[in-house]
């Protein structure tokens, strides 16, 4: 089950003036499912993404990446799920473009206009026949009050729809921004087994939304692990269609800028940890905080040495308060010159070890009673310096298992 989240209800996700949503059942990979999403957005919207890092990547994923570099003006996004189209080499990027073909014949747009995603198992043909059979009705189906849909017919192996919405004020306008997000395995940084597509009317300079997005990756997306293993698929999407009637932002550092980078950063962040706490088979959602490094990268090191590991999540899903393996995971991590003696580690609000040592007040029955929740804080002080970092993660259960050896089936 997931851990203390919900499906979003309809009524709180906001339509975002120049954005529509349609949702077919294509048949993809099984009948009767939604399978098929249609993203439209008006001329003049900027859009920028971030994607994998894994040289395997999908084809819609290079294709993808090619089309935003032609810089065509992309005005629709076509995401199936049930199949990944990755391992498929060129006849799949064959496959892909076609689909690409196909939704810009009904849109009258040019095929570079559209970006596609898949998502689901590999190495298996795309079905690009029963994506362009499906088109008409996920195209009729076009409304700009569909992300709850939408947010369902991303899902694979998601047991719940995951979807964030706010609103801010920009130069006395209200700014609205709407996203979903899909993952629950093959979820690590660089990125994960995960699509994400954010919109908002916001209205920011075209030299500027890279960067945006990039800095809203690095603090949510990049910032999450289930298992440690990086997709094939990943993507990250803004699309700013620039209706909310302000001035062009184009520095994020004060000001109006500064505010909707965070809003931005915080919807992403909440898409991001939706997906944690979603996990395969994950019974607890746990944070793990690291600070004191000379760097945030050293801290990162350690941070996600401690959320991969097997034995910590392990420990973490029996409610056993093992936490030496929290310690090897640090010595582990690849800073070479740390001085062990030096750290202090927290459980919530337990205090564990002081100065590299098991802590003299420390109690078992303390650290169990923490271990117990399904919310779990583990902080880490490396005293060496200011820097710090935060990561999402969540336990490793039995169901993790079985839902992986189950996934063709």
């Amino acid at each position: 089950m997931p851990v203390n989240l919900s499906v979003p209800r309809p009524q709180d996700l906001h339509p975002v003036p120049g954005v529509k949503l349609g949702v077919a059942m294509a048949g993809i990979r099984k009948a009767d499912r939604r399978d098929l999403t249609v993203i439209t957005l008006e001329e003049g919207t900027q859009v920028a993404g971030v994607f994998t890092r894994n040289r395997f990547c999908a084809a819609p994923v290079q294709l993808g990446r090619a089309h935003l570099a032609a810089g065509a003006g992309i005005r629709a996004l076509l995401i199936n799920t049930g199949n990944a189209n990755a391992g498929t080499g060129e006849d799949g990027r064959v496959r892909a473009f076609t689909t690409c073909v196909a939704l810009a014949r009904h849109l009258e747009l040019a095929p570079e206009q559209v970006l596609p995603f898949s998502t689901g198992v590999i190495m298996e043909p795309l079905p690009v026949d029963r994506i362009e059979a499906g088109l008409p009705a996920a195209l009729a189906d076009l409304k700009a009050d569909n992300w709850a849909v939408a947010a369902e017919a991303i899902m694979t192996s998601d047991t719940l729809p995951k979807a964030a919405s706010r609103r801010i004020t920009l130069g006395g306008k209200t700014v609205t921004l709407t996203g979903i997000s899909k993952g629950a395995g093959m979820i690590r940084p660089n990125m994960a087994t995960m699509l994400s597509f954010v919109a908002t009317d916001a209205a920011i300079d075209p030299a500027a939304m890279q960067a945006l997005v990039t800095h809203a990756a690095d603090r949510s997306f990049n910032r999450i692990t289930v298992d440690g293993d990086t997709s094939t698929n990943d993507s990250f999407i803004v699309m700013a269609t620039g209706q909310a009637g302000h001035a062009p932002l184009s520095q994020f550092d004060s000001g109006d800028g500064a505010v909707f980078r965070e809003a931005l950063t915080a919807v992403a962040a909440e898409l991001a940890q939706a997906i944690v706490r979603d996990g395969e088979g994950a019974t607890k959602f746990i944070t793990v905080q690291v600070d004191g490094g000379r760097t945030e990268d050293e801290c990162r090191l350690v941070a996600y040495a401690i959320a991969h590991s097997p034995l910590v999540k392990t420990a973490f899903f029996a409610s056993d308060a093992n936490l030496g393996r929290i310690l090897a995971a640090v010595g582990y991590a690849g800073i070479d010159d740390l001085d062990a003696d030096r750290i202090d580690l927290f459980l919530d609000d337990v205090s564990v070890v002081v100065n590299g040592g098991r802590n003299p007040a420390y109690r078992e029955e303390d650290g169990a009673r923490v271990m117990k929740q399904s919310e779990i804080t583990v902080r880490l002080d490396l005293k060496r310096g200011s820097a710090g970092t935060t990561v999402w993660t969540c336990d490793f259960s039995t169901e993790y298992v079985r839902i992986n050896a189950d996934y063709r089936t």
